[in-house]
């Protein structure tokens, strides 16, 4: 894993989360960021970290992203220790 990779599985979460409109809604909902933001931002190392620490708050969506993608659930714990923010222990 390193930071490329990461920023990779953060925007393929994106867009299994904005391929679902209620949790999309749910994610803007949460994160206060809007839609125009996040579609100026979405490359945005800040941005991605708060993908990740959705889908890792988030269990039943987290697993549905990880089927999708065929990725380990914990990979997604180790992507997000190469985007700034909180620690990863606060999951």
């Amino acid at each position: 894993m390193n930071h490329e990779k990461s920023e990779i599985i953060a925007l393929q979460a994106l867009t299994f989360i904005a391929e679902q409109e209620k949790t999309m809604s749910w994610m803007l909902a949460e994160t206060g960021i809007d839609t125009g933001t996040l579609a100026s931002s979405a490359e945005n190392p800040e941005i991605l970290a708060g993908v990740l620490d959705f889908l890792l708050m988030h269990e039943d969506i987290l697993i549905d992203f990880c089927a999708s993608e065929k990725l380990d659930p914990t990979g997604i714990i180790r992507a997000r220790q190469f985007l700034p923010g909180a620690p990863v222990e606060d999951y």
